[in-house]
């Protein structure tokens, strides 16, 4: 099992062993969207926020 702590609540994450990097999850604590930046070792930061398209 790979398990991560989350950056902004510091809840302890374990990340499914089919995980890839980039992907998007979800704290189960404080709900935020965490990104996987690497797995080796495991490594989730902040998902940065969409922008809006406002089509400019």
């Amino acid at each position: 099992m790979l398990n991560a702590n989350c950056p902004e609540c510091d809840a302890d994450i374990t990340l499914d062993p089919s995980a890839e990097v980039g992907e998007i999850i979800v704290c189960p604590d404080c709900g935020v969207d965490l990104e996987i930046i690497s797995l080796n070792p495991v490594k989730i930061d902040l998902a940065p926020m969409e922008q809006e398209d406002w089509g400019e």
